[in-house]
């Protein structure tokens, strides 16, 4: 009933009282007409109602007053009435009407009998509130050690449209909605739940669920008991490598609802080994545990994988590969030359731990080699096959200190002699020989000034420990690195990479003119590498803005690049420094600091410059003319 009516009702009522009151005090011999009003609605629910009636006139008195009501417009005391039989202190009553339908449209009206007949009030209309809907749940079936199907059966809607309908499961009675439930549709009738991410060999309880505007209405009850579940393992990280152990583990963290009769690591060199292969026993239980893996083969991939049992039976953790450590041999070169040799660094002189190194290969592990410079006059100096002097130490059996390829000799009383010089080192461990080659590094090739006849001798930094050289290259030729004259000693790049060096490998190709900056690293045994690249400035201060790059050219006196170039400051332009006309490697940042891929370098007047780079420094200047 909206509030407008109940206030003319309560306004007319009022009036009604008054005058009734007036006629009553004044005229007490004078009657006013019999008339009975339907005044207020309340409190209606799924089932019952309020309703007040008032005796707006007596007339000469009632007999009987009441409610009638029912699913049918202007109900009348031939359908359902309910007679007011309490006492009378006033002009209204009140009756409760109960057993009504939920959710169902009902008319009422107040009555009153006199001696003439009934009279009638107005006729209200109420809607009873919906119910909950009225559900079935369906039997458990697929039972699994971790998942389960079921349902239920939406029979009653409950007057409100079902908008959420699934099972609600957990571990103790009459689950609900607030904890693990799942969510299969709306509406009645039959549905289908899936049960998943269960525990293994445990009892759930389950009621199917519908929820509507009135709330959620639940199913009986029903239970089941998961098999027993597979374990859950994890794989614990490989550690500890060496050319024939490695340590690793596992951890059970679930037991699958069953006694975890076995674990441990499976092994092998496929992926996804299995206990049907090599194992190593873990114990049983949950938890963790670790395992040694010994016996390994060097220089090989492996993969392993941590397993648990239990009756339901074998679940492994994630495949982890590693690889045991290759035959690689390393020796030390202490000596009294080192200090000098390798300024700014650690090393030390007679200090294995602190000295230049020579290693072996992979696929030669016995046959060591490496490069060393020896900046002294005369030059003393051994082979430590440890980190200190506790292992083998090796130095030539007739102590002449000739280059030629010698004899070691671990009881030799005297070091090996070497003049200064930058020295290709070789050595065999199981034959006890060693050779050290003085060399002499250049540039050689028909893309160079000399040729091939004639090298271009590179400049050694001790304290970078790198070869350098600024030169012009010609296109269309080639290039290589050469350490004796005799070509015994030479490195190619095979792969063409522009980094990697081999020994005796391809020519490397020059496809563009220019200078170059050529850098050589032989710091590293075994593993050579070279650069070659041609300088430029590029950016939107330059004549060829962010698109064209302005060459730079090889200033051998002061060993820079250089250019000069008119810069603009218009709009804060700026420049970098920019290798073979690419942004692979570029530099930026301060000058007197640059750093690969720095901040766009600004210019404070425009003029014409002179620009330089030192590209093994990582130096610039920009200098107005």
């Amino acid at each position: 009933m909206k509030k407008i009516f109940n206030y003319r009702i309560l306004a007319f009522l009022f009036m009604a009282t008054i005058l009734y009151a007036a006629c009553t005090k004044e005229t007490a011999n004078t009657r006013l007409p019999a008339q009975i009003s339907t005044s207020q609605l309340k409190n209606v629910t799924s089932d019952s109602v309020t309703v007040v009636g008032f005796v707006v006139a007596a007339g000469a008195g009632f007999t009987e007053e009441g409610v009638v009501y029912g699913t049918s417009a202007a109900p009348t005391t031939s359908n359902t009435k309910i007679a007011f039989t309490g006492p009378t202190t006033g002009a209204t009553y009140t009756i409760k009407i109960g057993g009504l339908a939920y959710a169902t449209v009902y008319y009422a009206r107040a009555y009153a009998i006199n001696a003439t007949g009934t009279l009638y009030g107005e006729q209200v209309t109420f809607t009873t509130l919906p119910v909950v809907p009225t559900l079935t749940t369906a039997a458990i079936t697929a039972v699994t050690g971790n998942a389960a199907a079921g349902g239920g059966n939406v029979t009653i809607d409950g007057g409100a449209a079902v908008t959420a309908r699934g099972i609600a499961y957990g571990t103790a009675h009459n689950p609900v909605i607030s904890g693990s439930k799942t969510s299969d549709g709306t509406g009645t009738g039959a549905f289908t739940s899936a049960l998943a991410s269960l525990k293994g060999n445990t009892t759930y309880y389950v009621r199917a669920y519908a929820t509507n505007s009135a709330g959620t209405g639940y199913g009986p009850e029903v239970n089941f008991t998961t098999l027993v579940d597979l374990p859950v393992v994890t794989t614990t990280a490989v550690t500890g490598t060496t050319k024939t152990t490695a340590a690793t583990g596992g951890a059970v963290t679930y037991d699958g609802g069953g006694a975890i009769t076995a674990r441990g690591i499976a092994i092998g060199a496929g992926a996804n080994p299995t206990i049907a292969g090599s194992v190593i026993a873990g114990g049983t239980g949950t938890g963790t545990f670790t395992t040694n893996l010994t016996g390994l083969t060097k220089y090989t991939t492996y993969h392993v994988r941590a397993y648990a049992t239990n009756s339901a039976g074998t679940a492994y953790g994630a495949d982890i590969t590693f690889t045991t450590l290759a035959d690689i041999l390393t020796w030390y070169l202490p000596g009294d030359y080192v200090t000098a040799s390798y300024p700014g660094s650690t090393l030390n002189n007679w200090d294995p731990a602190n000295s230049p190194i020579v290693m072996s290969t992979i696929s030669a592990g016995d046959k060591l080699e490496g490069y060393v410079y020896m900046a002294n006059g005369t030059n003393n100096w051994k082979f430590a096959t440890q980190a200190n002097w506790n292992g083998p130490n090796y130095a030539n059996n007739n102590g002449a200190g000739t280059l030629e390829p010698g004899v070691l000799d671990p009881n030799a009383a005297n070091n090996i002699a070497s003049a200064a010089g930058y020295y290709k080192i070789n050595a065999d461990a199981t034959a006890l020989t060693y050779n050290a080659v003085a060399t002499t590094w250049g540039l050689i090739g028909d893309a160079t000034p000399g040729g091939w006849s004639n090298q271009t001798n590179m400049v050694y930094n001790p304290a970078s420990r790198i070869f350098s050289l600024g030169l012009h290259l010609t296109s269309g030729g080639a290039i290589k690195f050469r350490g004796t004259s005799d070509w015994a000693v030479n490195y190619g790049s095979t792969a063409a990479d522009g980094i990697t060096l081999d020994a005796g490998g391809s020519n490397i190709a020059i496809t563009t003119a220019g200078d170059y900056a050529i850098t050589l690293d032989l710091s590293h045994p075994n593993a050579y590498t070279y650069s070659a690249n041609f300088w430029g400035l590029i950016g939107d201060a330059t004549p060829g803005g962010w698109s064209t790059d302005t060459p730079m050219t090889w200033d051998p006196v002061n060993n820079v690049f250089t250019a000069t170039v008119a810069l603009t400051t218009a709009n804060g332009a700026s420049f970098k420094f920019r290798a073979n006309s690419a942004w692979t490697l570029n530099y930026g940042g301060a000058l007197n600091a640059l750093t690969s891929g720095g901040a766009n370098i600004t210019v404070a007047t425009a003029g014409n410059y002179t620009v330089t780079f030192d590209p093994w420094k990582l130096i610039g200047t920009a200098t107005k003319n």
